[in-house]
């Protein structure tokens, strides 16, 4: 059970793997609010996805109270709770599985059979391994380190949304030999938003040295703006070039996951598509403020070229995200689009 978030969801694949290699007559089933069910909807490891709205209120309460119910009904042996929040506690405790996993925090640990420790301090130690010590409390098999080249983040699509991006990508008339680039440029809290300017100045920066670069601009489905205020601003500053910057807008999960199996580079902020583009073999180069690359940084074989760009030391950093006690984000300002645009520079002579 993973309910929320989209690379908290990804994060989890590993240890999908890692169950079906273990137990491999088990069903599998995950639980997983809509949002970030694509991301587990078609991995060969599961025998079932099911799938539960975000509500609150009165809604949830009996959205929760059917969805217990059905659980119950599927007669679960072992459940582990990924999320440790206290809905996906509850649900864990609900199906009523002989063997109940989750983390030891206050106040929810009866709902479990078995817990692992959770320190309560942001380490730098890799959110995988955080919830591979969940798998040591199922079987003593599971107990050996993880190990991001036996078990990476994946995600699957299906051939259909291969052929649509395909599509795609002719109509916005790219050549055969296109060395296309994807700068996601908006995340889901302001905590990991880049400043546009330096996405501009980047994405600029990048066509300028080779004309057979295109950068495919990309933002969340609620910040359309800012990709648009982006590539408004970056082609000012490319004359000629300009028109190989482009805004990719309006793909699915699926479809942002398709498209990364045929760029060269993704950059982009500690959000959900970084995440999404570490389950392909794209390379990335991830920009981390207020989190460390040691925690979330892309969970695959190391030969896959990756660099982390960050602001180096600061009193405040990590940080819980809930408050920019200096008041100027500069864990992300003092990230410097030369900075990024070297670190992308290197990435791609890496690859070739």
């Amino acid at each position: 059970m993973r309910l929320r978030l989209i690379g908290d969801v990804v994060f989890t694949t590993p240890m999908i793997r890692a169950l079906r290699r273990t137990f491999p007559a088990a069903r599998l089933l995950y639980l997983v609010e809509s949002s970030a069910a694509p991301i587990v909807a078609n991995n060969p490891h599961l025998d079932r996805v099911i799938t539960v709205p975000h509500t609150r209120g009165w809604t949830r309460i009996s959205d929760d109270w059917r969805l217990s119910r059905d659980l119950r009904r599927e007669r679960v042996d072992v459940a582990i709770d990924f999320h440790g929040g206290p809905r996906s506690a509850l649900l864990t405790w609900a199906t009523r599985a002989p063997v109940r996993v989750g983390y030891d925090v206050p106040g929810r640990q009866w709902m479990y059979t078995r817990t692992v420790h959770r320190p309560r301090e942001l380490r730098p130690r890799h959110s995988v391994e955080n919830q591979w010590d969940l798998l040591a409390a199922v079987d003593p098999g599971l107990s050996s380190p993880a190990d991001p080249t036996a078990d990476r983040v994946e995600m699957h699509v299906a051939p259909s949304v291969h052929a649509e991006v395909a599509v795609r990508l002719a109509k916005l008339g790219m050549p055969p030999d296109a060395q296309m680039i994807v700068l996601h440029v908006s995340a889901g809290n302001p905590f990991r938003r880049w400043p546009e300017s330096a996405f501009a100045e980047l994405a600029s920066g990048l066509v300028a040295t080779d004309h057979r670069r295109w950068v495919l601009v990309t933002s969340g489905p609620s910040d359309h703006g800012a990709a648009a205020r982006v590539i408004r601003a970056s082609q000012a500053m490319s004359g000629g070039a300009a028109t190989r910057i482009v805004d990719v807008e309006g793909l699915t999960l699926s479809g942002l996951r398709a498209l990364f199996d045929r760029v060269s580079l993704f950059v982009g902020g500690d959000s959900g598509p970084l995440h999404v583009a570490a389950t392909s073999g794209v390379p990335v180069v991830g920009l981390y403020g207020p989190t460390l690359a040691e925690r979330s940084a892309p969970w695959r074989p190391r030969d896959i070229p990756t660099a982390s760009a960050d602001a180096g030391p600061l009193p405040c950093r990590p940080c819980e995200q809930r408050a920019c006690v200096p008041g100027d984000f500069r864990c992300l300002t003092r990230i410097g689009p030369e900075t990024v645009l070297a670190a992308a520079e290197r990435v791609l002579v890496e690859r070739r």
